[in-house]
């Protein structure tokens, strides 16, 4: 197993914990769950980098890497609903959007196409880690729940419209002749 796939499964492993210490309450449990949360959405940078200059890209990687983003994510983001940090219903929309094209993503897999992140996916995805971290340090109090609410909002909003970019190239991925991107 290679470096950048080491620090995927580092970064999927670390979802439990992230979610334990936001919901186990002792001093400053928040700031400790939002600091472990981003190191570990860093070695997102770090593992597409390392397979690159490596040369060791691989479909596991091109898989496993969203999947592990999106137990990060997702899991911090349902954590925080019990903060009230976040509404219910921005965070549904991004279970919603992510749940939709994982399927897509399965449907074309079972096809023998691998969907690999577009640029506005790994955008979509940054703006949830960045939603998530600002999230986090308003459940700490560092600042309002209003400035949290904002940057879900953006985040919501770059997640469909990256949902609506991949649902349109599903006809092709689902009849097999999909571009696949690098």
């Amino acid at each position: 197993m290679t470096l950048a796939d080491q620090l995927t499964i580092a970064r999927a492993a670390s979802a439990p914990i992230v979610v334990l210490l936001f919901a186990v309450h002792f001093g400053s449990h928040d700031y400790w769950a939002t600091a472990v949360f981003i190191i570990a959405m860093s070695t997102d940078w770090f593992d597409g980098r390392i397979a690159r200059r490596s040369g060791h890209t691989s479909s596991f990687g091109s898989l496993l890497d969203p999947v592990a983003d999106k137990v990060l994510v997702l899991g911090a983001l349902v954590v925080l609903l019990d903060q009230h940090v976040f509404p219910a219903w921005m965070v549904a929309a991004i279970v919603g959007r992510e749940l939709l094209i994982t399927g897509l993503r399965v449907a074309a897999l079972e096809r023998g196409v691998v969907i690999a992140a577009r640029d506005l996916g790994k955008l979509k995805t940054w703006s949830q880690a960045i939603a998530a971290a600002v999230g986090g340090f308003a459940a700490a109090g560092a600042w309002s729940h209003s400035i949290s609410w904002w940057f879900l909002l953006v985040a919501v909003a770059l997640t469909w419209l990256s949902g609506l970019d991949y649902a349109r190239s599903a006809p092709r991925v689902l009849r097999g002749r999909a571009v696949v991107a690098p």
